[in-house]
């Protein structure tokens, strides 16, 4: 007899549906076919143990198992239900009548327990688009893929709840999620807030002006000066994910199984902080079986790199073409999976290997030249797609002691929602492009006019502080976002000084 049952798989952020064909004819062997990976082929063992332990049996006769299309690789233990199902209906232990109907995806203990896959929730969405009733899955990743409406999902605990369902012993209830509910109860669910910094009012305004117009930003400053502290709070002052973008974040975390089975929606924007010793490929993305990098799920949010001199000069180098086109395309002999990375990098070093140049109050101990060369780390390319370059000095203990509270970040966040809005207004017409760090060559004349005083201004400054000649249109970029937080139409002379003083690692004469 023959049974076709549903599951899918997932490349890049993108579900494939895959049709597991079951045919069970005399003669006495089991065939998987299908390009099946390893995990799948070991199904065979799960499935026939789950199923003894339950008083169900895998027949002794001849199985074939063709998982369609066969150009697909198929990897992971997700099938091991889709496959369990599809064995117990062709040998008639359980009813057919409903089974295609429904998506089924889950892996098995041996007990018939279900453990979580990954990538539920982008199974959920192609699941509707095939006009699926319903999705069956580990009750662990309802919630996640509860997020679609118009879909019924049922969570389920073992294989014996899945087996009584389709022989109407019992009836599954599916979870419900108000989806907009849910984004909206946790849309400013953070931990930390710039009301706990002391201190450092400037940094708070570069901050301020980076989160308002999505520049990349570095800070340059010795240890315990609070760039850490500062950075982690950066996603606090940034405008609220939509609810499209929350949904896309939350993809990535379903692909990379990152979200537990209290989650639904992401409703924060991400903020990862790698360590320095991180592999290319684990920043980037890839490997055997392409998985998103730190860079993607960072994706509309915040990408922290501490201690930026001290990542591999190849790790850095992978960061260029992110930056630039806001996508990752991972290629491999057979295929190619594309991960969106529209992140804002935050960045923080020191200014010498001791850590101490340019302090007020300690001397540097390193050798001359030792400076310049721990600087040139961090290739000029990769500095030049960093808008905003700020130092950052120890706050002093007449501050740090202060009992005021400083600017909470729902104060901040306010300025950069309406700076943002203005930039919105403004690239309507334009596809892609939403903030002021985005926008192109052609664009920054015609965005980002200055008048004769303010180009003098600048003439004077690119002469007077040596700054490099890649500085001129990030300060026209980084002037144009403080005349919108100034919600000024053109950016005057004021705005132009601001954005230079942001230039700090351009100046020729910075290290000495």
């Amino acid at each position: 007899m023959l049974v076709k049952t549903y599951g899918s798989a997932v490349q890049g952020i993108k579900a494939t549906m895959i049709t597991v064909e079951v045919d069970i004819s005399r003669g006495v062997s089991f065939h998987m076919v299908g390009l099946p990976d390893n995990a799948v082929k070991e199904s065979h063992h799960r499935i026939s143990s789950a199923l003894k332990n339950n008083n169900y049996r895998i027949p002794g006769k001849k199985i074939i198992v063709n998982m369609a299309p066969a150009n697909i690789r198929k990897e992971g233990s997700a099938y091991d239900l889709t496959i369990a199902i599809g064995i117990l209906a062709a040998s008639n232990q359980i009813r057919s009548d409903k089974i295609n109907n429904y998506i089924i995806m889950g892996e098995l203990s041996l007990d018939g327990s279900l453990k979580p896959v990954k990538g539920a929730l982008p199974i959920a969405i192609e699941a509707l688009k095939e006009n699926f009733e319903g999705f069956i899955l580990p009750a662990s990743n309802a919630r996640e893929a509860a997020v679609v409406n118009k879909l019924d999902v049922y969570g389920v605990d073992t294989i014996n709840d899945v087996i009584d369902f389709f022989n109407g012993k019992t009836q599954l209830n599916p979870l419900k999620i108000n989806t907009r509910e849910e984004f909206m109860s946790r849309l400013n669910d953070y931990d930390v807030d710039f009301s706990e910094v002391k201190g450092q009012e400037n940094i708070k305004r570069a901050f301020e002006i980076s989160a308002a117009g999505g520049h990349n930003i570095i800070m340059i400053g010795p240890p315990g000066s609070g760039k850490t502290m500062l950075a982690k709070r950066l996603p606090s002052i940034l405008p609220p994910p939509t609810l499209q973008e929350a949904l896309e974040t939350t993809k990535i975390h379903s692909v990379a199984g990152n979200l537990d089975e209290k989650d639904s929606l992401l409703p924060v924007r991400p903020f990862r902080a790698p360590h320095h010793t991180i592999s290319d490929v684990a920043l980037v993305g890839g490997g055997s079986f392409p998985q998103p990098g730190e860079i993607s799920l960072a994706h509309n949010g915040v990408l922290f790199l501490d201690e930026l001199p001290e990542f591999k000069r190849t790790v850095l180098e992978v960061l260029r073409q992110p930056l630039e086109d806001r996508i990752v395309t991972v290629s491999r002999a057979k295929f190619t999976v594309e991960y969106p990375a529209g992140f804002m990098l935050v960045a923080s070093m020191n200014p010498c290997p001791c850590g101490y140049y340019n302090h007020p109050e300690k001397d540097c101990v390193c050798a001359p030249g030792m400076v310049q060369k721990y600087l040139n780390k961090v290739s000029g390319p990769l500095l030049d797609r960093i808008d905003i370059h700020i130092e950052v000095t120890p706050v002093p203990f007449k501050e740090l002691s202060q009992v005021k509270a400083s600017e909470s970040s729902e104060l901040i966040r306010k300025r950069v929602i309406k700076a943002r809005q203005i930039q919105e207004e403004r690239y309507k017409d334009k596809k892609s492009i939403y903030c002021n760090s985005q926008i192109t060559t052609k664009m920054l004349r015609e965005v980002c006019r200055i008048d004769k005083a303010g180009s003098l201004l600048l003439k004077t400054a690119m002469e007077k502080l040596d700054l490099s000649a890649r500085a001129y249109d990030r300060i026209l970029k980084v002037s144009r976002t403080i005349a919108d937080l100034d919600n000024s139409t053109d950016i005057k002379p004021e705005h132009l000084a601001e954005a230079i003083h942001y230039r700090s690692l351009d100046r020729e004469s910075w290290a000495g």
